[in-house]
């Protein structure tokens, strides 16, 4: 069972609605956590949301609770929010990406990916990852074409994955295959 922890975002239910192909989904609100249905859950999901990763305080201790023990996987705000539990900081982009597709590429060989792999995903942000950023067992794997801005990241061993684009969207040329593949993982 898939649990998806929804950051009050109008995308929370296109991420139900693409993972529910693949294995049953509960959804909760980040404040309306169903502790039951946490512990059964094989996968977490962290949703798209609006705001800072630092909004969600709840989010950070259940990342914290679970990291290690069970896959989790950020969408968007939920890709920031693991980066920010892992120290790195948000920080505001120059440009905006509401609703813009973007090419971005597969640049690290340890990847579920092939190296060299492209897309053509769908963003939604205004915040990004400062780097250099460096944790234990996490890669950055796919950046922006355009901006080299991190737009997925790694961590094979623990099984912690995120991606700053939403592959639900429609923008995302098959996010199916790409959600697949981290499910999978």
């Amino acid at each position: 069972m898939i649990y998806v922890i929804d950051h009050n975002d109008s995308f929370t239910h296109n991420v139900v609605h693409q993972f529910a192909m693949f294995d049953k989904v509960e959804c909760d609100n980040y404040d309306r956590i169903d502790e039951n249905k946490i512990k059964r859950a094989s996968t977490i999901i962290f949703s798209p949301g609006p705001g800072n990763p630092k909004d969600y305080p709840v989010t950070s201790k259940i990342y914290k609770k679970f990291k290690g023990k069970k896959k989790i996987i950020g969408i968007c705000l939920g890709f920031q929010h693991i980066l920010y539990c892992e120290g790195a900081k948000i920080i505001e982009q120059k440009k905006i990406y509401h609703g813009f597709q973007s090419n971005v590429k597969v640049v690290n060989d340890k990847s579920l990916f092939r190296k060299g792999k492209k897309f053509k995903v769908g963003r939604y942000h205004s915040l990004k990852l400062k780097e250099p950023f460096k944790s234990n067992n996490f890669e950055i794997t796919m950046r922006c074409l355009t901006s080299k801005v991190a737009m997925a990241f790694e961590n094979n061993k623990e099984k912690i994955y995120g991606f700053q684009f939403h592959p639900e969207s429609f923008l995302t040329i098959n996010g199916k295959i790409l959600i697949k593949k981290i499910l999978s993982a």
